[in-house]
């Protein structure tokens, strides 16, 4: 994996709008219109409870990761991207632990997101970090297209 540092964004941050606009770049490449943030992710990170972590390797965004905690009982992990030419180097098990870490200092109970059945790496890499399968959810995506709820508990300690 090639040197990158995690950063997160801050609303008041000089780099906020640059940040912002190469990320909805991004979402727009990866994900079909209906499941990107793009025209609302500004606004969405603007919400209090919410943040997002980015992955810059000199100087490059290659990924991020949006995170909500409506509560202490829960959080969301409501995206998670890796531009293509990065993927396959550890950067989104790196977004996903630093993700999971801020959960922790939240005092989060239980992380919960949403996948693809079908998007293999991803969920594997879900697996991987301990993410259990909770339930289908027939036409979450579209008509055709299911999701599993999967979710995370993390300790008390």
């Amino acid at each position: 994996m090639a040197k990158g540092v995690i950063l997160e964004l801050h609303r008041n941050s000089g780099n906020w709008a640059k940040t912002v606009e190469e990320i909805v770049k991004l979402e727009r490449k990866i994900f079909p219109k209906h499941e990107s943030l793009a025209k609302f992710f500004d606004e969405e990170l603007r919400k209090k409870n919410s943040g997002l972590l980015y992955l810059d390797v000199d100087g490059e965004l290659v990924g991020y990761v949006m995170y909500s905690w409506p509560s202490s009982l829960y959080a969301s992990i409501t995206k998670l991207a890796v531009k293509e030419q990065w993927r396959r180097q550890g950067h989104g098990e790196a977004l996903l632990e630093a993700a999971i870490q801020k959960c922790r200092t939240r005092k989060v109970s239980r992380i919960l997101l949403h996948i693809d059945p079908l998007r293999t790496p991803a969920l594997n890499l879900y697996k991987k970090q301990g993410f259990l399968v909770d339930t289908m959810i027939e036409g979450y995506y579209s008509s055709d297209r299911n999701a599993y709820r999967m979710y995370l508990d993390l300790d008390a300690s």
